[in-house]
């Protein structure tokens, strides 16, 4: 798989609450829910003011689409000088496959899902990327139109698994819009995303990931981008903000981190199938990038540990 797929692959998102929202009037909610999650909307419908922690307000019109990706909080409204109320607090957490109507309804309408991340580590996999991704559903982004008005369509007329057609429409809405975004990222990004839009830093990226065991060096890395070393690496460190080295032992630790819930492979197996040469060393490493050893951190997420093996907790 490429570099998105397998890190989408690894959080698991499953679309927790898919649904339409039309508000009226003034009004204001500060998203209080984003914590672990990722929320993808796009505004079919008028416009709207959308704050991230206190910083200056983005403007939403109609045919756009935005992705809150980092669990930071939130206040979206009519306008950026609304008091805002809790959304838990007025809106129904069953209300998945419906549309809610908000203060009258009938100046704006959005849609979209909130994606629970499966993984335990989804701070790591999700602190690097923008607070905030907005594109266009306008011009030649037929793909993202067409998930959206078809979700609009499930919930205009609903029939027999409009619920689950509403989930799988809206995980593809989050992957064109993620893809979207990748095609034009904002100017000062920085994290592995900020890296997979650069062509070069790309092809490094994807060598690594279909090939984590390998012992990369930073040469060969910079010969797969095409670029000289110094070149190469001082490119990585300003897309990605660590070190090719660095990313690589973190990627590793985070397909380590997954065997070690989901399978009960031997934790020398694992260190093994990633190039590690003794289980000392994987386990040194995986301390340094994961703040436990491998075997408490098995423990931790529902497993128990013995000698030479972990294994699956009997229900």
């Amino acid at each position: 798989m490429d570099p998105l797929s397998e890190v989408l692959a690894l959080l698991r998102p499953r679309s927790y609450i898919t649904a339409g929202f039309d508000a009226g009037g003034d009004w204001a909610l500060e998203l209080d829910d984003l914590a672990g999650r990722i929320k993808c909307y796009a505004v079919v419908k008028g416009s709207c003011w959308l704050t991230i922690d206190g910083a200056a307000p983005v403007l939403l019109r109609q045919g756009a689409c935005f992705v809150l990706p980092t669990g930071r909080t939130a206040v979206i409204g009519s306008a950026a000088d609304v008091e805002p109320v809790r959304s838990s607090a007025v809106l129904d957490p069953d209300r998945s496959g419906k549309v809610v109507t908000y203060n009258g309804g009938g100046d704006v309408y959005l849609v979209g899902s909130r994606f629970e991340a499966g993984s335990p580590h989804v701070d790591l996999l999700l602190q690097d990327l923008p607070p905030l991704m907005v594109v266009k559903t306008s011009d030649d982004r037929a793909r993202l139109r067409w998930s959206i008005e078809l979700m609009m369509e499930e919930f205009r007329e609903p029939r027999p698994g409009s619920a689950l057609m509403a989930q799988q429409l809206a995980h593809m809405m989050l992957v064109q819009a993620l893809r979207l975004y990748l095609a034009a990222p904002g100017p000062d990004d920085i994290g592995w995303f900020a890296a997979l839009a650069d062509p070069r830093m790309h092809a490094a990226l994807a060598a690594m990931h279909a090939d984590p065991a390998r012992s990369w060096t930073v040469r060969e890395l910079a010969t797969t981008a095409g670029m000289s070393r110094s070149t190469f690496a001082e490119r990585f460190r300003a897309r990605a903000g660590e070190t090719p080295i660095a990313y690589l032992a973190r990627w590793r630790m985070m397909l380590a981190a997954e065997r070690l819930q989901h399978s009960d492979d031997t934790i020398a197996r694992i260190a093994g199938s990633l190039g590690y040469e003794s289980e000392h060393a994987f386990s040194t490493a995986f301390k340094r990038i994961m703040g436990t050893p491998p075997r408490r951190y098995a423990g931790s997420v529902g497993w128990d540990d013995h000698p030479d093996r972990v294994t699956c907790r009997s229900s």
